[in-house]
């Protein structure tokens, strides 16, 4: 229905775009609060950044983590709007904002559906929540806490995102194991794993790094946005059309997981009839990258 409205002219392309992300990341926060309130609370699991140190304090407290994660998330809010781009920084807001609101209003969902097997609600947990962690990464939003941290540190040092986020998540199950025994911490590891796992799969088969081959006569203006947007740089070869024996120009570069959907949306927005293709890269060695020894 969505698609006929943007065909027949009611929407132009960029504000189409910008329904359908404010749509599945709204979905991505439900399916998270889903996750958390259903499998992870009844067993006092826990879960990484700001949302495992908001249930730690719910579980002793009895406030609902919902409230925590809104006012602990504020400062990382601002450092957002000063350090990354705004698209990023207000989606992001909003998709805290919805699981916040969603960890509240499903609180109860429990009494109505309760697995009694630790290890079956840490397994289906880590699956739900993957997925809607990968719609929510694959619209370019976040659940905010160590995913904003990640992205700064990633672009001030130059420091690996999946490394900053294990370690900050490895001290609050640590911390958490203190309160709740060793036994709820290994569940969540192994819960945290299958979160990762399903993210991967869940932006559609998006590896960790990725080729771009981008073919446009808006060359330019893209190289720039990656450079300044992305904190990447990119390689222009100069081709031939076969059938049309006209010179053209192919942008090579390679990103990492998380910049795919933003890159995709630089290239739409500055010009919709760019041709890309995107490849797996097994192996990337050198500056942003990983070091050759």
């Amino acid at each position: 229905m969505i698609n006929s409205i943007w065909e027949e002219g009611f929407l132009t392309k960029n504000q189409f775009v910008t329904i359908k992300s404010i749509f599945l990341i709204l979905l991505g926060s439900f399916i998270s609060a889903i996750a958390v309130n259903m499998f992870f609370i009844p067993f006092k699991l826990l879960s990484g950044g700001i949302g495992g140190i908001s249930l730690i304090i719910q579980y002793l407290s009895g406030i609902p983590a919902g409230y925590f994660i809104i006012l602990l998330n504020i400062p990382l809010f601002i450092l957002s709007i000063k350090e990354i781009d705004r698209e990023f920084t207000i989606l992001t807001i909003l998709g805290t904002l919805a699981q916040s609101t969603f960890l509240i209003l499903t609180r109860n969902i429990s009494g109505y559906f309760h697995l009694n097997d630790i290890l079956l609600s840490g397994i289906y947990g880590g699956v739900l929540q993957g997925i809607a962690m990968g719609i929510i990464f694959g619209n370019h939003g976040s659940l905010a806490g160590s995913d904003i941290i990640s992205v700064i540190m990633r672009k001030r040092y130059d420091y690996d995102v999946g490394k900053i986020n294990f370690i900050i998540n490895l001290l609050i199950i640590c911390v958490g194991s203190v309160f709740f025994g060793l036994e709820k911490g290994l569940y969540t590891l192994m819960s945290m794993y299958i979160v990762s796992y399903t993210v991967d799969k869940a932006i559609k088969g998006f590896d960790r790094r990725k080729l771009m081959f981008i073919i446009t006569e808006k060359d330019e203006e893209i190289n720039e946005k990656i450079k300044s947007d992305l904190n990447r740089s990119s390689t222009i070869f100069y081709a031939e059309g076969y059938y049309t024996k006209k010179q053209i120009k192919v942008i090579y570069c390679i990103v990492s997981l998380s910049q795919v959907p933003k890159l995709k949306h630089i290239v739409n927005e500055i010009d919709p009839h760019a041709f890309m293709s995107i490849l797996d890269a097994a192996e990337v060695h050198g500056k942003g990258f990983k070091n050759t020894f």
